[in-house]
């Protein structure tokens, strides 16, 4: 799809809250950027988890018992970062536009779990990369809760396998090098072909394939709104961007009753 031939003029938080009015089937879209007002850093950009630690690739998590260890330490010890912190107001706004059914699903790159613990149901909640907050069996699937493994590793040094079938166990997080879910993506694509309104939160809109699903709902008919802090690849295609901090802006559009 080109872009417009002009961009979009800058909205404002009034020109946002006008548009989640009027919307009829919503579909938010977050990326690290709302979770950074929670305290969780990014993943990119100085001082976020890429820059202070190498990222497990799947494959070597899978082959190389050294590196198991080493991603479980990472996990146990919580030196990314992704969990343990609280929903701000850019999570509370969202879960509001859920609950008064203005909002069909929140689609998220995130693996914090701040969306569930902010009152949306885990089923309103596409994750695309997983969720860092418990772990699966690669071969069954599994369920593990983190707390049941901790113990072990900790005291033990016993790298966790699958009750179940015995399998390895990973944190449910989509690591690099790792397929991408196909129920998810299915997903977030019928979500985002059946909306009326597209509204990016937080996100770079960088990383494919997931920030494919804007451009997605674009082209489908809906209207693409954007709010960043700062500027992304997608501001061209979109019909409302706002550069403003998530929670603030998300509080004054969308108040609670």
């Amino acid at each position: 799809m080109p872009p417009p031939a002009a961009a979009p003029s800058k909205a404002t938080r009034a020109d946002l809250a006008r548009l989640i009015a009027d919307a009829r089937r919503l579909v938010v879209f977050t990326g690290a950027g709302i979770s950074t007002e929670s305290g969780i850093p990014d993943f990119r950009s100085p001082g976020g988890v890429w820059s202070t630690m190498k990222p497990i690739y799947f494959q070597a998590f899978v082959s190389d018992p050294a590196k198991r260890r080493e991603a479980w330490s990472r996990a146990f010890s919580g030196r990314a970062g992704w969990t343990g912190r609280e929903p701000n107001a850019g999570h509370h706004a969202v879960a509001r536009l859920i609950a008064s059914g203005k909002a069909t699903h929140v689609i998220t790159q995130n693996v914090d779990n701040l969306h569930q613990a902010s009152g949306v149901p885990a089923d309103r909640v596409i994750e695309l990369h997983g969720n860092a907050s418990y772990a699966t069996c690669l071969d069954c699937g599994e369920r593990h809760e983190l707390a049941d493994l901790k113990e072990g590793f900790l005291k033990a040094g016993e790298i966790p396998y699958c009750r179940r079938c015995g399998g390895l166990v990973k944190t449910a997080t989509i690591s690099f090098g790792q397929a991408m879910p196909a129920g998810p993506m299915a997903h977030a694509e019928a979500a985002s072909l059946d909306c009326d309104v597209f509204l990016v939160l937080g996100s770079s809109l960088v990383v494919y394939p997931a920030a494919g699903f804007p451009l997605l709902a674009k082209r489908n008919g809906a209207t693409l709104a954007i709010v960043n802090r700062e500027p992304t690849e997608l501001d061209a295609y979109a019909d409302l961007v706002l550069h403003d901090e998530i929670g603030p802006a998300m509080t004054e559009a969308t108040p609670a009753n």
